[in-house]
């Protein structure tokens, strides 16, 4: 099982954390935090819905109902006050750090432009390295879905994951 690392109270390092806000809250918290200086990444991707009259492509979030934010311990006053905003995801009262790297992993999938949908949390399955193509370098978890090879790649604090469609010429198990 990863770990999930904590920051210890007073810390003062910037790093990510995970928000809960309320439902359909994001745009509001992201806007507001956004607006008090701090960093955010909700990782927003289209999603075709089909009204009687139209199919319009929507942006919906990858992980309904969180949003990421860098901030420190020190800011954590500023993220609790804005309007929409729950909690920050916690351990033993101690904020969940999500490593840069999972934020990068998550950002590159996105804007890669490959298919790619929320996917249940994997702990079990082999690990695996994308070694070319527009995501070369991501590490995930190969799982194979019905005709088609996907890379999950997750982030452990929410026990969450999104799934990436990949050629399967494309991957190599970790060493």
């Amino acid at each position: 099982m990863d770990s999930v690392v904590v920051a210890p109270p007073g810390d003062s390092r910037v790093s990510w954390v995970a928000v809960v806000t309320r439902p359909r809250a994001e745009r509001r918290v992201q806007a507001g935090l956004t607006q008090v200086g701090l960093e955010t990444f909700v990782p927003w991707h289209g999603v075709r819905r089909r009204w009687s009259d139209r199919v319009k492509v929507v942006d919906q979030n990858l992980f309904p109902g969180y949003l990421f934010c860098r901030s420190s311990f020190d800011q954590r006053h500023a993220v609790m006050r804005q309007p929409g905003v729950e909690c920050v995801v916690s351990f033993d009262r101690t904020p969940a750090v999500i490593p840069d790297e999972e934020i990068v992993a998550l950002r590159r999938a996105i804007d890669s432009g490959l298919p790619l949908g929320p996917w249940p949390f994997l702990k079990a399955g082999q690990r695996v390295r994308i070694r070319r193509g527009a995501l070369a370098g991501i590490e995930g978890t190969l799982v194979r879905d019905s005709d088609a090879w996907r890379v999950a790649v997750s982030v452990n604090a929410l026990q969450r994951s999104i799934a990436v469609e990949v050629d399967r010429d494309m991957i190599c198990p970790l060493s």
